[in-house]
């Protein structure tokens, strides 16, 4: 039996009077484990509850293993593990004390879950012999019950109540986060367990082969996918960001076939926006190319890496929900909501296309050929004017053009993501088709989305790769929901563009309740100056009253600072975002 070589334990612990030579602490074992996942950095708040996390993560740190990121409020914590997660494929980690600390916890792990991202949150408890005596902060069940409230939004939520069960409890959560259908889970530690001796049963080294993506599918499936497209004269794919990490091998069969392409809101960061085949985007705030391109003479959409959902199917588009679907996903929950699909395609996404490249022959390129370089964003048909605030599709375009190759992007929720999925390109004019596999450029959310997301997930994105910049595009009310979070990039010196889409308004409540006639109320902020709230931070920011004052900046000198930059662009709150699909949603439903 392998065993993996572990840190030594904090000492003055119990795990101290461990008698056998391979026994360690139940917290020191979780930060090993961590180590074997490839996992560098655990995010959260301290606290008396998880303090042996905290000790076994500084013994870890100084051996040049995982460390501790301390956030300024626990959802903040939790974005940045999704953030962590996004940019590497692998595990993000959150972590909290009990009680408030860990219901803290729960907006961001809500959102991890509905988005499909692996997550590992760890929360403390007092010890056992406390626990139903009103001890301070206990949230076991018998009274505040957190592993309760986290069932209903992870994969699994468990009190981890005997030390015997750490290796168990431990190896299962984070399986379950990593294997399809993949998302977060939720462990729970009584303070005396985490001291408490764990002797290793079974080795860890299996544990990341385990972990890994699905890699089975049934060639026969590919086949019939292979004669579908075959027989097809008209087909569509449409890519979801299921396929980040096998957008070379679809590319390779889309460009095989002469089909064009579209892409749902979270996947447009995975292909380049000038590819010959691609049509825009389909769903919230995307594009008319790409509902064009889903016309009632398709006879063939390939649905690849998504679920089916508002924002990512055009409102449930009738095209795409029918029987010339097929459902192509390494996560059988997505197929779930697409049941009236003619075929469902599972397992390993970058297997099956590798397997359906050698089966597709060459098609009809002329089509594709006669579209060279169409973009659906380029033409920004809104006057550029000198003074004045900024017009939000000059803001992102500027960006788009001026910001260095390797730069993400990330959106938070609200007017934010919709002028991003619109009229963002990538940056850096590369001529490749495709950006490298698992480097999304542009980030955003498509479930249960909630405001001051990208704030920590944009720390956390460049705690992952500190070598290129990330632009967080934020509006001024999520800011004042989560902007304490500036300090933790601060702190981290990490090169975060925290660009605040300043209207001194709620903008999607203020023009969602003109566009649908109701009452304008509830959507007014104060007038803030966010350029000198940062300079009181010791954080780098500027002030950008038009257009000239950001084509004045060296935006590349920005992407390779040190450290965060903040930009408090004042822009034209009259320009309505491209948010028209989400009111017809909610109109549909109100009647």
């Amino acid at each position: 039996m392998l065993t993996p070589t572990h840190f030594p334990t904090p000492s003055g612990t119990a795990a101290d009077a461990a008698s056998g030579p391979d026994a360690i602490s139940a917290a020191t074992y979780l930060v090993d484990l961590l180590r074997i996942l490839g996992v560098e950095y655990v995010f959260g708040v301290p606290g008396g509850a998880i303090e042996p996390l905290t000790d076994a993560l500084a013994v870890s740190e100084r051996a040049g293993g995982p460390r501790f990121v301390v956030a300024r409020h626990e959802a903040g914590a939790a974005f940045m593990a999704e953030g962590y997660a996004r940019a590497t494929g692998n595990l993000g980690v959150c972590c909290a004390t009990s009680g408030p600390g860990a219901t803290n916890l729960l907006t961001g792990v809500a959102c991890a879950f509905e988005n499909g991202v692996p997550m590992l949150a760890i929360t403390g408890q007092p010890a056992i012999p406390l626990l139903g005596k009103r001890s301070l902060q206990e949230s076991s069940g018998t009274g505040v019950d957190v592993i309760a409230m986290f069932k209903s939004c992870t994969r699994s939520s468990s009190l981890v109540s005997h030390p015997a069960q750490v290796e168990g409890k431990v190896t299962a959560a984070v399986l379950r986060a990593l294997q399809a259908p993949r998302g977060p889970v939720h462990l729970s530690f009584p303070v005396d367990v985490l001291r408490a001796p764990v002797e290793r049963q079974f080795g860890t080294a299996n544990v990341p082969r385990l972990a890994g993506k699905r890699g089975s599918f049934d060639p026969a499936d590919v086949d019939i996918l292979r004669d579908a497209l075959a027989d097809s004269k008209k087909t569509v794919f449409v890519l979801g960001r299921g396929c980040q990490g096998a957008v070379g091998r679809i590319m390779a069969v889309i460009e095989a076939s002469g089909a064009p392409f579209v892409v749902t809101p979270d996947a447009k960061g995975l292909v380049r926006t000038d590819h010959r085949g691609y049509r825009g985007v389909l769903g919230f705030a995307g594009h008319a190319s790409a509902l064009a391109a889903l016309s009632e003479d398709v006879e063939l959409v390939v649905l690849v890496g998504s679920t089916v959902s508002e924002w990512t199917s055009a409102a449930w588009n009738p095209v795409l929900l029918s029987d010339r679907l097929i459902h192509v996903d390494d996560d059988p929950e997505h197929f779930l909501y697409s049941p009236m699909a003619r075929q469902h395609l599972l397992g390993n996404i970058g297997g099956i296309f590798s397997a359906l490249a050698h089966r597709v022959a060459p098609g009809d390129e002329a089509d594709a050929a006669s579209h060279v370089a169409v973009n659906p964003a380029t033409s920004i048909d809104v006057p550029l004017e000198g003074a004045g605030p900024v017009k939000p599709q000059h803001l992102v375009s500027e960006l788009s053009d001026r910001m260095p190759a390797g730069t993400r992007f990330i959106a938070d929720a609200g007017n934010s993501t919709a002028w991003a999925v619109h009229w963002l390109r990538d940056p850096g004019r590369a001529t490749l088709a495709t950006r490298a596999p698992g480097s999304p450029w542009l980030h955003v959310l498509t479930e249960f989305a909630p405001m001051g997301w990208a704030i920590g997930a944009s720390v956390g994105l460049a705690r992952a790769d500190a070598a290129n910049a990330v632009v967080c595009l934020t509006g001024d009310g999520s800011y004042l929901m989560n902007g304490q979070e500036i300090t933790v990039a601060a702190q981290e010196r990490l090169p975060v563009i925290f660009v605040i889409l300043n209207d001194s308004a709620l903008g999607m409540v203020k023009h969602g309740q003109r566009l649908a006639g109701a009452e304008q109320t509830a959507f007014a902020l104060p007038q803030i100056d966010y350029r000198r709230l940062a300079q009181s931070l010791g954080i780098q920011a500027h002030l950008i009253q038009d257009l000239s004052d950001l084509q004045a900046l060296d935006l590349e000198e920005l992407a390779r600072r040190d450290g965060p930059t903040l930009l408090d662009v004042r822009i034209d709150g009259e320009e309505v975002p491209p948010m028209a699909l989400r009111l017809q949603t909610l109109n549909e439903v109100n009647g």
